[in-house]
């Protein structure tokens, strides 16, 4: 199919596209940012509970388009509409300091909690007081990349669709269900009522993860609970949980970061579940 024409940097479209950079305009819009090749072209392939696609408009400059003529592609069948558009435009629109020359417009994709207990999930993380969208992301990055089934980000917690969180979950946040706004006690409960084992982690903890994984007790349903970046998790969450876990430090070092954190004990949980059929291979980017 032919490109279409470059579209105005007054037009009303490219307007619409810029303001949700801003978090009370995405509520209302119910819509998103999703920039660069690899989010796009998740976006493109992904769709909504309901069945209609996530990715409903495209922005593109006509040298990115032509280089990524496949996802330009995907977008007019997932029936989105594509604008080609300048560097300038797409500078106006991206959040980005060095934007990639791809700019989504997509759905809201978040999923009801009670969808994601029906489901019974074996691996869970729940984001608690989490406000870096940044750490938000590579979370959720984490959780599919240890097969996790679902992530909760409860109601203290950053805004799901920030630029920064989407940018950081690098296609992530298309591949795995996403609860936002739960409260922390909502969420534990329904967890526990759906068999899962809810463990708050947390560089107090009593429990020390690797002795859990020597016990055996980490290879039923499990959901973890991660904390604010600064101060963790306060006592009366980590009081919600089944059992408060440290990840041993065997260094010198003072703490993790929360994403290495999540990481590490995302990754026991999925090993310990896999045991009996072991491990698949995993790729580092």
């Amino acid at each position: 199919m032919p490109l279409p024409e470059l579209i105005s940097p007054r037009s009303a479209r490219v307007s619409a596209a810029r303001r949700l950079a801003k978090r009370n305009f995405r509520g209302r819009d119910r819509l998103f940012l999703a920039e660069g090749p690899q989010a796009v072209r998740e976006a493109a392939g992904h769709r909504g509970a309901d069945g209609m696609p996530t990715l409903v408009e495209l922005f593109a400059t006509v040298e990115t388009a032509e280089r990524y003529a496949d996802i330009v592609a995907d977008a007019r069948g997932a029936g989105a509409r594509v604008h080609l558009a300048s560097d300038e435009v797409i500078a106006d629109i991206s959040t980005t300091v060095t934007p990639q020359g791809l700019v989504g417009v997509c759905r809201f994709l978040d999923t009801p909690f009670d969808g994601i207990l029906a489901a019974r999930p074996k691996l869970v993380a729940v984001l608690a007081h989490v406000r870096d969208p940044g750490n938000a992301g590579t979370v959720l990055r984490c959780a599919d990349a240890a097969g996790a089934e679902a992530v909760v980000l409860t109601d203290a917690s950053v805004d799901l669709y920030n630029p920064k969180a989407v940018r950081a979950s690098v296609g992530s946040l298309f591949h795995l269900p996403v609860a936002v706004g739960i409260p922390v006690e909502a969420a534990v409960d329904g967890l526990k009522r759906a068999g899962v084992r809810v463990l708050a982690a947390d560089g107090a903890g009593d429990r020390d993860l690797d002795q859990e994984l020597d016990k055996g007790t980490m290879g039923g349903p499990t959901a973890w609970v991660f904390g604010n970046e600064a101060w963790g998790l306060p006592q009366e969450t980590r009081a919600l949980a089944d059992a408060v876990v440290r990840v041993p430090i065997h260094g010198k070092a003072e703490s993790l970061n929360l994403a290495t954190a999540a990481a590490v004990c995302l990754y026991a949980s999925a090993r310990a579940q896999r045991a009996s059929g072991g491990c698949r291979s995993v790729t580092l980017s």
